[in-house]
């Protein structure tokens, strides 16, 4: 059995038999003027900070239409679809026209993201998108994470410095905030929910990001606890080193599918 919860087109919850694999913030507010401290914000059309907008953009702020409400399909499955189009207040920060759309359907034991980008303008459109998933865990220090074997990353908490992994699994010790370029389709974390482990598959999304704010860092999160840091950790898929470029008419797709195992 699997159940989901959404709150402005942000996924807060994802229940497999019952338990809970998404990690969202006790401090978390929900008052829709700022993103969710948890669960799976969508990042777009900027990831980092910004001179026009919000830190990682205003799609995980924006009221999106619900096209497609929670319906359960002739497969079993559940499937929900929403959109966002560009308004008044996201060309204030950000003047092109667009449509953003993602559908979300719920089997057994995944939850597939499947999320597409249109440019219905006559200028070519630069973006960046990324799914930013909080993982509930139980003790982040037991956690590995696979996939990232020689692939080049930008540390954030070293200068932006660019360096190679040479693990075979990646572990949390310590503040981390890296960019995983030219990552493979495939990750999975150990050590999730009740030990088991999670899957991540991707398509198109090029680059993962691994973060946790350690205590130091989550001190300085005003809707983050500074206890809460052990319980979660961020792998998140996306296109943010490299621009998505799209001229006008043009679409770009891409999906996640997340799996306990």
């Amino acid at each position: 059995m699997s159940v989901f919860e959404y709150v402005r087109a942000t996924v807060v919850s994802w229940r497999v038999n019952n338990q809970e694999q998404l990690f969202v913030s006790k401090q978390s507010v929900f008052d829709g003027k700022r993103p969710i401290r948890g669960g799976i914000p969508i990042v777009f059309p900027q990831f980092g900070p910004s001179n026009s907008g919000p830190q990682h953009g205003f799609a995980r702020i924006c009221r999106w239409e619900l096209k497609k409400p929670p319906e359960r399909l002739p497969t079993g499955d559940v499937e929900a679809m929403f959109q966002l189009l560009d308004n008044e207040y996201t060309r204030t920060m950000w003047n092109y026209p667009f449509s953003l759309t993602y559908r979300l359907i719920l089997r057994e034991k995944e939850l597939h993201f499947n999320i597409s980008v249109y440019n219905p303008g006559a200028e070519t459109l630069s973006c960046n998108l990324l799914l930013h998933t909080y993982f509930k865990v139980p003790d982040v220090r037991r956690c590995q994470i696979t996939g990232m074997r020689g692939c080049t990353y930008i540390d954030k908490t070293r200068e932006n410095t660019l360096f190679q992994e040479h693990r075979d699994v990646v572990t949390i010790a310590e503040w981390t905030d890296r960019v995983y370029q030219n990552t493979p389709l495939e990750h999975i974390i150990t050590n999730v929910v009740s030990g088991r482990k999670m899957r991540i598959q991707k398509y198109n999304f090029v680059d993962t990001v691994v973060w946790n704010p350690w205590l130091d860092k989550a001190k300085e999160i005003p809707d983050f606890g500074e206890e809460e840091f052990p319980n979660m950790v961020c792998v998140e898929s996306g296109h943010v080193t490299s621009p998505i470029v799209l001229p006008p008419g043009t679409v770009f797709e891409a999906s996640q599918i997340l799996q306990v195992m």
